[in-house]
């Protein structure tokens, strides 16, 4: 009672202190009522549990639903009371910035508005709908299931999910302001020219109006000012825009390694709103096939969050909502030599793009769409392009003023021409000009990148007949020696999947945002997908450690595969945050914690994944399993310096048994900035049979580095 009491106490006195050019926005996030009906039901009256905003409706107390299979055939009723002064308010709004699946929303029993979407915001205007001023208001907002959405929106299918759990999942919020109105900002940095272009989505009642505005922009942590001043006399073009540029002499770039931001504060006369921002480009070379960031060439190293996977986690209770754990992953991201997520079939809450902007990522943003080769009609039948772009459009209004986002990718792994063809529609609304990726689609522009997912161990999976997607056997010379002897060209893309009429290749640039195919969950139990890979691949990993070494060792060694032949722009690890799900419903993939709750990556996985990503990288090209006692073997290091800086330091080339060096080569290494090189060396091997390893190693920053091959000598 006394937490209710202090909501509604504090939205009538916010209401109250608000000034006639400043805007207000009250949060409506906490403890909610909550119930459930059928989906033909009337504005139920008894809410017999409570839920957090934001939240999903399983952490209801008592609890509503809780199953293990798909939520279907009902609507979950959430219901809160406010409070407001509002008589001199002109603008009430009501935003959800995400919910799903489908929301209907209720002010004293008048509905308000409708919006059948579910990974982008709602906005509704309530002022209306308002009880007089200090009087009780009740908002109700009515969710509803997946199965019942219109086949006009977007769904979230996903094959590898099970519940697809309904709620708010992001903030709620009332925006009080009066006109005009400020509906939207979107900031364009030019770092070539110190520049920033701000359009300011205005709202009035009379299109054509003068308009006055001002701005300050400052240093979001310092506060200092480095540029004001005012727009006067303005007289809205088309949609209400306000469009001009501000000089910022001596701006300070954002990067990952960087990411300082900037606050734009920009009002109209009774109106004020702040944005944040970075002063930062990213587009890709297609000659050159990477990324560049801020005029220089920048390659991306990462993982992939799955959040709506995460939500069907047994243990992620309210984590996606703590910003202490939030800010935690992604620095423990950070940890793992990571500069780049890509946020996978869908969207966190926003706050989690606060996070990637302070701590710095580089964000591939991910609309919620997989379909495979042959599944959009089945999945997403009546979604057409007009439908899609709308949906879009939303987002990239939501999102285009993050740093960190530097990628919309409309979608993964579904062949259809729909989000090609909403690509079209709706990319030109980016003034920044982002490159998109359309996943198992044909790339839009030559500008765009294409996304690929080079599974090698897939092969080993369950399979009907040997072939790419399961079935074989590795031969006796291992694994390795099958996969990685030929030098690839990342596959399983548009290439593959979508082909080029004339059979010519897209030539856009490459990211590889999954690869290997060895997951375990957090048990070291393999997954749906690996029973028989761990079967037939890693027989003498016959304890859930032993499996993690393994899983670990061989996602090390297909790291430095792919990073060295610099034939891609990105290499994203799959996935640092998913489900765990080890017992039945199995499930298919999974992230690399053994507790997830404080964040403890499983040791093994640190051993050999975070020296595989270090910005100087190393790979002992050696894929034999055996060698005869005293042989000469040729061994080819390479080694990659992804930073600005020349690097010199020694490797060492090392062959040990058990803890003991048996043999060691030093050599001197001199790397450009941004260079590769090859050193092609040769060891001879033991005279004792026995098992061995052959280690290349280099210091980074004070930590070691090292390449790891296993062999025995018979």
């Amino acid at each position: 009672m006394k937490n209710f009491i202090y909501l509604i106490l504090l939205l009538t006195l916010g209401a109250c202190a608000i000034s006639d050019n400043e805007r207000q926005e009250i949060s409506l996030n906490g403890s909610w009522e909550l119930t459930s009906t059928d989906n033909q039901s009337d504005i139920p009256t008894v809410f017999e549990s409570k839920v957090p905003v934001p939240g999903l409706i399983d952490m209801a107390k008592p609890v509503i639903q809780n199953q293990d299979t798909i939520y279907e055939n009902s609507t979950f009723w959430y219901k809160t009371k406010f409070k407001l002064d509002h008589a001199k308010i002109k603008n009430v709004k009501l935003k959800i910035n995400k919910a799903k699946y489908s929301t209907s929303v209720y002010l004293n029993n008048q509905l308000v508005g409708e919006n059948s979407y579910n990974f982008t915001p709602s906005v509704f205007d309530i002022k209306s709908a308002l009880n007089k001023s200090g009087e009780e208001n009740v908002l109700i907002i009515a969710i509803g299931s997946r199965n019942n959405l219109p086949d006009t929106v977007a769904n979230g299918h996903d094959f590898e999910k099970i519940k697809y759990i309904p709620g708010i999942y992001d903030d709620v919020k009332l925006i009080l302001a009066n006109g005009p109105f400020i509906s939207n900002i979107q900031t364009v940095p030019d770092i070539e020219q110190e520049e920033l272009r701000i359009v300011a989505n205005i709202e009035t009642d009379n299109p054509g109006q003068i308009i006055k505005s001002s701005y300050v922009i400052r240093e979001l942590v310092s506060k200092k000012v480095v540029a004001s001043g005012s727009n006067k006399n303005i007289k809205l073009i088309e949609k209400g825009n306000i469009d001009f540029t501000v000089s910022i002499p001596d701006c300070k770039l954002w990067s990952p390694e960087n990411p300082f931001l900037y606050e734009l504060e920009f009002s109209t006369q009774n109106d004020k709103v702040k944005v944040r921002f970075g002063m930062r480009n990213f587009y890709f070379d297609n000659n050159k096939g990477y990324a560049m960031l801020n005029g220089k060439p920048y390659y991306m190293r990462g993982t992939n969050v799955c959040i709506f996977r995460f939500f069907e986690d047994p243990e992620r209770n309210g984590l996606p909502w703590d910003k202490k754990w939030v800010t935690k992953l992604h620095e423990k991201f950070k940890e793992m030599n990571w500069n780049s997520i890509r946020y996978c079939i869908g969207f966190p809450p926003e706050e989690w793009y606060n996070i990637a902007d302070s701590l710095g990522f580089l964000i591939q943003d991910e609309f919620p769409i997989w379909t495979l080769s042959k599944g959009f009609e089945e999945f997403q039948g009546g979604l057409t392009s007009t439908h899609l772009s709308t949906e879009f459009y939303q987002w990239m209004e939501e999102r285009w003023n993050h740093p960190s986002v530097v990628i919309w990718d409309a979608q993964n792994e579904t062949v259809t021409d729909v989000t090609g063809d909403a690509i079209k529609k709706v990319r030109h609304y980016d003034l920044s000009n982002r490159p998109w990726d359309n996943g198992w689609g044909a790339p839009v522009s030559e500008s765009d990148c294409v996304e690929t997912h080079p599974y090698l161990f897939q092969r080993y999976n369950e399979g009907s007949k040997p072939g790419p997607y399961g079935g074989q056997f590795p031969s006796q010379l291992g694994p390795l020696k099958d996969l990685l002897t030929e030098v690839r060209i990342p596959f399983n893309g548009p290439n593959m999947k979508s082909p080029r009429p004339d059979g010519k290749r897209y030539n856009n640039p490459i990211i590889v945002n999954e690869y290997a195919w060895i997951w375990l969950n957090r048990d070291g139990s393999p997954t749906t997908l690996t029973d028989r890979v761990f079967r037939i691949c890693f027989p003498e990993a016959d304890t859930p450690e032993k499996k993690h070494e393994a899983y670990s060792k061989h996602l090390g060694i297909l790291t430095e595969y792919w990073r060295v032949h610099r034939n891609s722009a990105a290499i994203m690890h799959f996935c640092g945050l998913g489900y765990s799900r080890p017992e039945a419903p199995r499930g298919q993939t999974s992230d690399n914690f053994t507790d997830i709750k404080n964040l403890v990556y499983e040791p093994h996985f640190l051993q050999y994944v975070k020296p595989s990503f270090s910005p100087v990288g190393l790979m002992i090209e050696v894929w034999d399993k055996a060698f005869k006692p005293g042989a000469t073997v040729d061994v080819p290091v390479h080694i990659i310096n992804d930073t600005y800086e020349k690097w010199f330091d020694t490797i060492k080339l090392s062959i040990i048994s058990g803890e003991q060096v048996v043999s060691q080569q030093n050599i001197e290494c001199d790397l450009e900035m941004l260079g590769k090189n090859v050193y092609n060396l040769s060891m001879k091997m033991p005279s004792e049979n026995g098992k061995y390893k052959l280690v290349a190693e280099i210091i980074y920053k004070d930590e070691p580095v090292k390449s790891i091959r296993d062999f025995i000598i018979e």
